[in-house]
Formats: C-alpha cells, sequence, structure tokens
C-alpha cells in the first residue's frame, strides 16, 4: 500500500513537471522577446498563454520521419531514455509527504547526472549522420568536463552538512543561506549547470550556426519534442537543485518556488544576452579554472571538518 502511494505521488511530481516545462518554454520566449525587444509569442490564448500546448499538439501530429541508413532501434529510443533520465532524477527531491525520499539522494543525482550523456551520445550516433556525430561528441566532451567540477563542488558541501541526503541542506541554512557563505561556488555551479544543460553560452551540442541544430538535427515529431521536454525537464531540476543547495530549500513554502523560477529566468537571461563560447575556451575553462578552484575548496572543507572534529574531541 505504502509503495502504491509514492508511485501516485511520484506519478502527480512528473505531471507537475511537465506543465512546468511548458510553462517554462513560454517563459523563455517572452523574456528572449522583450530582450530583442518584441512581444514574444502573444496570439494563441490571452497574451499566449496557450502557445505551449499549440506547440505540442503540433510537434506530436506531425509525420515522423527516420533516415533510412539509422540504426533505428538506438535512435528510436534515445528521446525516451533522455526524457526518462531527466524525470527520474525528480525523485531525490526533499518532499517529505510520502515520496520516495531516501538519504542517498546525492549519489542518485550524480549516477543520473551521469547516464544523461549516454542517450545525447547514442542519438547522435544513431543518426548516421556528421552533423549529429559531431554535436554528440561535443556534448558528451563537454558534459564529462564539466561533471568533474560539479562532482567536487557536491563533495565539499558533503564535507559541509555531513550526509548524503538533499534535506540536511534545508536544516543548516535555515539562519543564513550559502550562497553567502560561498557565492565563488554558486557562481561555478551555475556555470557548470548551464554547461551541463547545454545551454548558452555553452549549447555546442547544437550549434546551429555550424552543426545545423547539432545531435538532434535528423529527429522530426515526437522525437524532437521528447528531447525538447528532457532539455527543459533538466533546467527546472537544475534550478531546483541550486535553490536547494545555494537559497535554503524548504520545498512547502511558496518562497521556494520564486527561488526556483527566478534560477530558471537566469538562464534564460544568460541566452539572451551572452554569445557562444569557442570549444578550447570551454574546456580551457573546465580543466584550468573550475577544477583548481573547486579542489582547493574541496580541500578547505576538508581541513575545516577535521578542525571541528579535533576541537569537538578536545
Amino acid at each position: 500500500m505504502m509503495m502504491l502511494v509514492m508511485l501516485v505521488n511520484y506519478l502527480v511530481m512528473v505531471v507537475c513537471v511537465l506543465v512546468g516545462v511548458a510553462f517554462v518554454t513560454l517563459l523563455e520566449r517572452k523574456v528572449l522577446g522583450y530582450i530583442q525587444i518584441r512581444k514574444g509569442p502573444n496570439k494563441v490564448g490571452y497574451l499566449g498563454i496557450l502557445q505551449p500546448f499549440s506547440d505540442a499538439v503540433k510537434l506530436f501530429s506531425k509525420e515522423q520521419t527516420f533516415p533510412v541508413l539509422s540504426n533505428f532501434l538506438v535512435y528510436y529510443m534515445s528521446p525516451v531514455f533522455s526524457l526518462f533520465i531527466s524525470l527520474a532524477v525528480w525523485i531525490v527531491m526533499p518532499y517529505e509527504a510520502g515520496l520516495m525520499n531516501f538519504e542517498m539522494g546525492v549519489l542518485f543525482f550524480l549516477c543520473c547526472l551521469s547516464l544523461g550523456v549516454y542517450s545525447t551520445m547514442s542519438a547522435g550516433w544513431s543518426s548516421n549522420s556528421k552533423y549529429s556525430l559531431l554535436g554528440s561528441l561535443r556534448a558528451v566532451a563537454q558534459t564529462i568536463s564539466y561533471e568533474v567540477s560539479l562532482a567536487l563542488i557536491l563533495l565539499s558541501f558533503l564535507f559541509l552538512v555531513g550526509g548524503f541526503d538533499f534535506e540536511l541542506f534545508n536544516l543548516y541554512q535555515e539562519k543564513v543561506w550559502f550562497l553567502w557563505l560561498l557565492f565563488p561556488l554558486a557562481g561555478i555551479w551555475f556555470a557548470s549547470c548551464l554547461a551541463e544543460t547545454n545551454r548558452t553560452p555553452f549549447d555546442f551540442a547544437e550549434g546551429e550556426s555550424e552543426l545545423v541544430s547539432g545531435f538532434n538535427t535528423e529527429y522530426s515529431s515526437g522525437g524532437f519534442a521528447l528531447i525538447f521536454m528532457a532539455e527543459y525537464a533538466s533546467i527546472l531540476f537544475m534550478s531546483a537543485l541550486f535553490a536547494i543547495m545555494f537559497l535554503g530549500g524548504n520545498m512547502f513554502s511558496m518562497f521556494f518556488y520564486l527561488k526556483l523560477v527566478s534560477v530558471s529566468f537566469l538562464f534564460i537571461w544568460v541566452r539572451g544576452t551572452l554569445p557562444r563560447l569557442r570549444y578550447d575556451k570551454l574546456m580551457y575553462l573546465a580543466w584550468k579554472s573550475f577544477l583548481p578552484v573547486s579542489l582547493n575548496y574541496l580541500i578547505f572543507f576538508m581541513g575545516f571538518k577535521l578542525f571541528c572534529f579535533s576541537v569537538f574531541i578536545v
């Protein structure tokens, strides 16, 4: 009975995430419109509110095309797997209302983060297109590079809060947010999240100017829609995780969701403002800037924890 309740709760959350994804796409198009001094979508429904749903109807009702030389099964399943991973990772959210909350949330998050690479890689490879393959190779290289700094930052926080449960971040930020204490780490985490979700200025997987939309070039109709939904579900999740880690994440307060939307707005603001980096600059930033800073913080937290422990023992 308990498992059934948890399953129903999780399905409700997945539906809410998918509705959130629809409105994040609307928010993005509106914000980009105003950044570029134009209206954005404003025809379908009141002020364009129904635009995401008309997009969904259009995408899923279009004809599905398959490249003749593609590896059909892998090509077909990659978008499904991508969306599945993006929705499965939401289990780690520290709701205390019968969801599958468990003590190893950080480890599960890192596992899902690593698995996300495979869907991009298989989507690019199975399309049997040079553009798609180049896009997926770029995405894999950048994701693996930035995962290192993300994992090191998470390790630093594990030393600080003393556990793998995301609920601990809420307990430790009742008085002061980690954002004020660890502002450089917050900046690195946000930039790494942009790289992990393939967002501007790190959107090399789908560089329109040179790769014709990159790894999803050969996808149309439902397959493209699933990849699109997976990307925006990841953006929402990363925004929620940023709010939990740096802005005090009590998920039963309305204030938390305002913080989540604010971080999502930052993702969009960056897209409307910054140009795409050069690929070697991206790798330079990961290995020569973010990695040393993350490592130094990790060593500092280890020493700090050891010092506190020795003082407590004495």
